[in-house]
């Protein structure tokens, strides 16, 4: 999902006041919440796989280096007065099992693109041996786990920063003061430094940083993902970066490895020079984990005094294994034969981790197909038939247990052809959960919107026809069950294709149920920006219609082959809206397909008319799925005297771009109207809204 704008609008009221006084220099504002290789420039080692910005692996001697594809104006032109900037990112060391783990990581500003005039190892990738000069026109703030005395390192643990030199003008242990217990006073005493909770960096957890400069000042600060922003920043340095700066630069992250080698990882990243409230749209919840498992140890308490005593050690030793054996085969039976509450009402089927272990090869990082929101997706096929499975592992933290219920009690009990079919689960000792669904061997949907080449490229009639699948799947849903389920995150990387190419919706985790006639009591903003409808960015509450709104959503990302948010463009729906007016509807169409020809035209002007009806702000204006189901499949016959809504009289006359045109504009408000109210919430509350988001 990609989830990223970059800005050239109008000055609007809810910016920040600060924006008044810099009207004049192009807005960049980006959030990137997962990454598409379409996203960044990548070099060296960098690669995006599962959603997540690697920049090096296991290679020793590598550089990878990641940067936005745009420059970034950074000083005025003809002055010394440098614009101020604010960029969030949350990031993870991830160390290898029996391996020495380095060397770290650098948020960057760069002149150009590339890697040239950089090295690996203690260099970052960012420098050379020279170790820069006054030319280079380089600015970074390091996270370096190496401690180098060529560069007067504090320490093999601290965050740096650095200009034009390896040699940083600042630095501390990398870690955070708590608010509950800290001060804004950044010349706090020796009772402020002792509550400083200090941050390994490379351990494999997830850490967001704060970086922010403004009036010669630059604030860095980090903490724990999910935990509130530290009031008191790590560094607060008075810095001139007119010498360093200039007019405009790329910005991004480069990393290396020497002998030492880790890997090194993005998950999320926005960057501002106009709203400095935008990081709060970072999701912190849902995470991958890059910890690695702790290992046993196994340590024998016997001696041996003799022969004998060694007889009788060897023999109670015997003893104590047979009484081990027998009682995993005792609880193997329990686990068989005991079933949970919650288990007996919903799913009856839990595959034992034995079987699960033995279709992944042990877990193999091989079979690796994906990340999930709460851990990594295994492909297996399991013994005794061949069936293939795909193996999603659920964290019991981070709202886990809540995911693993809600694809139990929902996509449990479900059975329809175009849902992803669950065969199962298991519950592992130490608290983690694994779901087991059928294999889908085509992937998502939208590996093949955004990232096939043209040679590979689904046609408009293979993308109506698995927007009609999911059309039935959400269908069934909202009426075909003894409860209404809403999915609450339609979007094109939830819908998974079969060996057929056939449409199956997925992903059930934010999923809900209620009984028909009943009106759900969440409140809670979850799902994916971009497909949120408006009433939900305002009330928190979902209903059928805002699944018909990300059904909407998915119909125009389909079809147009663009996200819902993309920098340098209004969002889709108005963005498609725009060539409605104009009678050009059809111009929004997927400029591939347009080059390619040999489509209905009608029907894809029919399909992108629905689109946009279903994605209207208005949610009374909005058709029902079965209303969707029945454009879709041409088989709406309403006579126009039984239509007293307007809304189902258009879905007749869907051809006519005037009527819809006219309706949209005299009877409800526009979608800029919908898109203020939308950045104004997203920028006040965004942090405390999205808890069940990944």
């Amino acid at each position: 999902m990609k989830k990223h704008k970059h800005r050239h609008q109008p000055l609007q009221l809810f910016l920040l006041p600060i924006f008044l006084f810099f009207q004049s220099i192009s807005a960049v504002d980006f959030v990137f919440n997962g990454f598409n290789s379409s996203d960044m420039l990548l070099y060296g080692s960098a690669t995006v796989e599962s959603r997540i910005l690697t920049l090096t692996n296991e290679t020793n001697f590598m550089i990878g280096r990641a940067l936005y594809p745009q420059k970034i104006p950074t000083k005025k032109p003809n002055s010394s007065y440098v614009y101020p900037f604010s960029t969030s990112f949350i990031f993870s060391m991830a160390p290898y099992k029996n391996t020495l783990p380095g060397h770290g990581m650098v948020f960057i500003f760069v002149p150009v693109t590339g890697i040239e005039g950089a090295t690996s190892s203690q260099n970052l990738g960012l420098l050379n041996y020279t170790n820069g000069n006054s030319k280079s026109h380089v600015f970074g703030v390091e996270f370096d786990v190496f401690k180098n005395q060529e560069f007067d390192d504090i320490s093999a643990n601290h965050v740096g920063i650095d200009m034009n030199s390896l040699k940083s003008v600042e630095a501390h242990d990398a870690g955070y003061w708590p608010n509950s217990q800290g001060s804004n006073n950044t010349n706090s005493g020796a009772q402020d430094e002792k509550s400083f909770k200090e941050l390994k960096l490379n351990n494999g957890e997830n850490y967001q940083v704060w970086i922010d400069y403004s009036d010669s000042l630059i604030n860095v600060t980090m903490a724990p993902v999910g935990l509130a922003r530290p009031q008191r920043p790590l560094l607060s340095v008075p810095l001139n970066l007119s010498e360093v700066f200039v007019d405009e630069m790329y910005v991004g992250f480069t990393s290396s490895t020497g002998q030492l080698v880790q890997s090194h990882k993005l998950l999320a990243w926005s960057f501002s020079n106009s709203n400095f409230s935008l990081s709060e749209m970072l999701i912190t919840t849902g995470l991958p984990s890059f910890v690695l498992p702790k290992s046993s140890i196994v340590r024998s308490k016997g001696f041996i005094a003799g022969v004998t005593v060694g007889c009788f050690f060897g023999i109670g030793l015997i003893a104590l294994f047979t009484l081990f054996l027998i009682k995993r085969q005792r609880r193997r039976a329990r686990e068989r034969e005991e079933m949970e509450e919650w288990e007996l009402e919903y799913w009856p089927h839990r595959i034992t981790y034995q079987e699960i272990e033995a279709a992944t090869k042990g877990f193999s990082e091989e079979n690796v197909i994906g990340i999930g929101g709460n851990g990594k997706v295994y492909k297996g096929v399991l013994k005794g038939g061949g069936a293939e499975i795909a193996v999603k592992c659920i964290s019991h933290e981070n709202d886990g247990m809540r995911e693993f219920l809600a694809e139990i009690s929902s996509l449990g009990r479900l059975k329809h052809r175009s849902l992803v079919g669950l065969r199962g689960w298991c519950k592992r000792e130490k608290g983690s959960f694994m779901l087991v669904y059928d294999y889908m061997e085509n992937g998502s949907l939208d590996k093949w919107v955004f990232e096939c080449d043209e040679s590979k490229m689904l046609s408009c009639e293979d993308r109506i026809r698995i927007l009609k699948d999911v059309a039935s799947a959400v269908l069934y849903l909202h009426e075909g069950w003894e409860a209404k389920v809403l999915h609450r995150d339609i979007k094109a990387s939830n819908v998974l294709l079969d060996k057929d190419m056939n449409g199956r919706l997925g992903d059930f985790g934010l999923a809900r149920m209620h009984d028909h006639g009943q009106v759900p009591n969440t409140t809670r903003v979850v799902g994916t920006v971009g497909y949120l409808a408006p009433e939900v960015i305002r009330s928190g509450r979902a209903s059928a219609q805002t699944d018909v709104f990300g059904f909407g959503v998915l119909i125009l990302e389909v079809m147009c082959g663009r996200g819902p948010i993309e920098e340098g463009r209004p969002p889709l729906e108005e963005w498609a809206w725009q060539f409605m007016v104009k009678g050009q509807l059809l111009n929004a169409l997927d400029e591939r397909l347009r080059a390619r020809g040999g489509f209905d035209e009608e029907e894809v002007e029919k399909v992108l008319h629905l689109g946009l009806l279903c994605a209207y702000p208005d949610p009374s204006a909005r058709p029902s799925m079965r209303q969707v189901v029945k454009v879709l499949e041409g088989k709406i016959e309403l006579d126009e005297s039984e239509s007293e809504d307007m809304d189902i009289y258009l879905l007749q006359k869907m051809k006519s771009r005037d009527m819809l045109q006219n309706y949209g504009s005299s009877l409800h408000p526009t979608f800029e109207d919908i898109r203020q109210t939308q950045s104004s919430f997203m920028s006040l509350s965004w942090s405390n809204s999205m808890m069940e988001g990944r």
